[in-house]
């Protein structure tokens, strides 16, 4: 989606895509396309000034769980400028530590990150309810009841997703990411009936991090017994929207999206 918009938009698009993660049809639609690995930093710097680059957008996920499995650096072999980041720049391991972190470096050598949404605006979630099936009073009172948490998490950066039925936390996101969260849930609610709140962080940095769900969303959430996704209007992207609210309505789950009303301190 990245891509095609940067595309649309006259871009020369180069693409670093990282080992075991991007597609590899990506390589069909790029004006130039590299493989890397994703502790290469100084590789993927290298690459980007080699074009003349002085942009880059960050697209798609990587499973942090990969992080912290065995014989982590012998898979990963990062390189010098990856070590250095790690271990001497970054203040914690948290995403929002990590990322700013590479973005300062991609600086450092003339290379800007740009909000990752600025080519895909027309995927951003509109405010309202998205299937014809509306909420219940009680599915509303779980999302009210978790968007509170699920704000508060992404505040404290540890994840974006929480699972709730009848104002009760069934499951929080953290590392594993919403999809295995997803699956958590299910198992820990086997009557189904739950909702997941998945918002921005209070203070969303749109370089990157934006929540986003699509058809894969429902698919898991059918699978695993919810009946409500609430997401954040503005701030989260919707892959294949048609095709998503159309999963939605065939399995009688309800999508919504609400804007973010919570106070802010001065």
């Amino acid at each position: 989606m990245v891509l095609e918009g940067a595309k649309r938009a006259g871009c020369q698009v180069t693409v670093i895509g990282l080992k075991g993660l991007a597609a590899a049809d990506l390589m069909a639609h790029a004006d130039e396309f590299h493989w890397s690995g994703i502790a290469r930093l100084g590789s993927w710097i290298r690459h980007l000034k080699g074009v003349g680059a002085s942009d880059v957008i960050l697209a798609g996920s990587v499973r942090k769980t990969d992080m912290y499995g065995r014989w982590r650096w012998l898979r990963a072999i990062p390189d010098l400028t990856s070590l250095r980041l790690w271990f001497l720049k970054i203040k914690d391991k948290r995403n929002d530590s990590v990322l700013s972190a590479v973005a300062d470096e991609f600086a450092a050598h003339g290379i800007i990150m740009q909000d990752c949404t600025q080519y895909t605006a027309d995927h951003m979630a509109p405010a309202g309810v998205l299937t014809k099936t509306q909420p219940t009073p009680a599915q509303e009172k779980d999302a009210e009841f978790g968007w509170t948490i699920a704000k508060e998490m992404g505040r404290l950066d540890i994840g974006q997703s929480v699972a709730v039925k009848e104002t009760e936390v069934i499951a929080v996101e953290a590392i594993e990411g919403t999809d295995r969260m997803i699956e958590r849930a299910g198992q820990l609610c086997p009557r189904g009936g739950w909702s997941l709140i998945k918002t921005a962080k209070p203070d969303q940095d749109m370089r990157f991090d934006v929540p986003t769900v699509g058809p894969q969303t429902i698919a898991l959430l059918k699978q695993h017994g919810a009946r409500m996704l609430v997401i954040e209007a503005d701030k989260t992207v919707i892959v294949d929207r048609e095709e998503m609210v159309k999963a939605a309505e065939s399995a009688g789950i309800v999508v919504a999206a609400r804007l973010d009303e919570t106070p802010r301190c001065p």
